[in-house]
C-alpha cells in the first residue's frame, strides 16, 4: 500500500514525510483492517512531525482522524464493509486506575492512533475494533474526518469548560475545532465570542455568526462564562482568562504551549476563575459527539490534499492558510 512516513521529526518546510510502498498492516486479533477513505489532518501531526511531541517510533505513519471501511477482522457488531471513523486515542489498558474510574482519557498506557501505532495517512490502517465508531450515514467521508478529533476534542472541551446552554462562551483561535465547537453553541444557544489572529478566519466567524470578533489577544466586549483556548500559545491563555467573569472557567485545548507566561493572580485568577486542561477523549465523548453532528447537520468546511501533498496539508495548517479543516484522500 501506499503511506506518507515520517522518520526523522523535521520542519514542515523541510518535507519530512516522504511517500512510500510499504506492506498492508497484517492482522491482530481484537482488530480491524480499514480500507481508507479519508483523514483528517490535525495540528497535533504537526506537533508530531516536526518533533514537539517526541518521537516514539522509528517510522511512523501518521494520522489519527480516520475514516475506513472494514475489510479483514469483521466481527457481528463491524460487518464486513461497515464504515467507521477512528480517533486519537486507539486503546487503553482497561485496568489502570483511571479506565477503572471512567477516566479513560487518561489512561495510563494508551495507545495514540498515528503516534504510538500507525495511522491514517495511507490507504489501509489497523485499528482495535472497540475504538472504532460506526459513521451516521448523514456524514459524508471528506466532512466526517475532521469530525474525528477536532470536533469530538472541541466538543470535549466545551463539557471540560462546563458550557450550560444560553452562556457567553469565547472561542480563542478559529481553526478546524473552534470551527466546529461554534456550531455546536448555536445548537446551545450560547452567544460566542471570537479572538484569532488572521483576516480570514476573522471572516470565517463572523460568516458562522459570532456575536463579536476580534485579534487573538483582543478583549471581548462583555465578560464571559467560559472560553476555550486552541491556539498553542500562553500568551492566548491569558488572554482568555481575561475576559472571564469571576466564577468562569477556561478550557486549554492543546497538547503543547509554547509557555505560560507569568500573570497578575489577583486581577486574572483571583474570584474562583479556574484554568483546566483538555487531555485526549473517551469513546462516550465519541459517541455523543457524533450523534450530536448527525442530529444538527454539522458540515464543517474542509479542504483535501491528496496523499502525496501530506507535507503541503500540514505546511498549509501551520501556516493558518486554510479556513476551517484539512483532510488527506489517500
Amino acid at each position: 500500500m501506499r503511506a506518507a512516513i515520517l522518520t526523522i521529526p523535521q520542519p514542515i518546510q523541510q518535507r519530512p514525510l516522504w511517500l512510500a510502498d510499504i506492506p498492508r498492516p497484517e492482522m491482530q486479533p481484537g482488530h480491524v483492517l480499514l480500507k481508507v477513505r479519508a483523514c483528517g489532518v490535525c495540528r497535533t501531526d504537526l506537533h508530531i512531525v516536526e518533533g514537539e511531541l517526541p518521537p516514539l517510533r522509528q517510522q511512523l505513519v501518521p494520522g489519527h482522524q480516520v475514516v475506513g471501511d472494514v475489510v479483514e477482522g469483521a466481527t457481528p457488531e463491524l460487518p464486513q464493509g461497515t464504515r467507521v471513523g477512528v480517533c486519537w486515542i486507539g486503546g487503553t489498558d482497561g485496568t489502570c486506575w483511571y479506565c477503572r474510574s471512567h477516566m479513560e482519557n487518561l489512561c495510563d498506557a494508551p495507545t495514540f492512533t498515528g503516534y504510538t501505532v500507525n495511522g491514517g495517512y495511507a490507504e489501509y490502517a489497523l485499528a482495535r475494533a472497540d475504538f472504532v465508531f460506526p459513521l451516521p450515514a448523514e456524514l459524508d467521508d471528506l466532512h466526517a474526518a475532521p469530525l474525528l478529533c477536532a470536533g469530538i476534542i472541541g466538543f470535549r472541551s466545551l463539557r471540560v469548560a462546563g458550557v450550560q446552554p444560553g452562556e457567553r462562551v469565547g472561542l480563542f483561535g478559529f481553526g478546524a475545532s473552534a470551527h466546529l465547537a461554534i456550531e455546536v453553541l448555536h445548537a446551545w444557544k450560547c452567544d460566542v465570542y471570537v479572538s484569532t489572529r488572521g483576516d480570514s478566519h476573522r471572516r470565517l466567524a463572523e460568516s458562522m455568526g459570532a456575536k463579536w470578533v476580534g485579534s487573538e489577544t483582543d478583549k471581548p466586549p462583555l465578560e464571559l462564562d467560559r472560553a476555550v483556548t486552541f491556539a498553542p500559545s500562553g500568551d492566548v491563555v491569558v488572554a482568555a482568562l481575561a475576559s472571564l467573569r469571576k466564577g468562569g472557567v477556561v478550557a486549554i485545548n492543546a497538547i503543547h504551549l509554547d509557555r505560560i507566561p507569568q500573570f497578575d493572580y489577583d486581577h486574572l485568577l483571583w474570584g474562583e476563575r479556574q484554568l483546566r486542561s483538555v487531555a485526549n477523549m473517551t469513546r462516550t465523548d465519541a459517541r455523543d459527539f457524533l450523534a450530536l453532528a448527525a442530529e444538527i447537520k454539522l458540515h464543517p468546511k474542509v479542504t483535501s490534499f491528496p496523499l502525496d501533498q501530506a507535507n503541503e496539508a500540514l505546511a498549509a495548517v501551520k501556516s493558518d492558510a486554510i479556513n476551517g479543516a484539512a483532510a488527506i484522500l489517500p
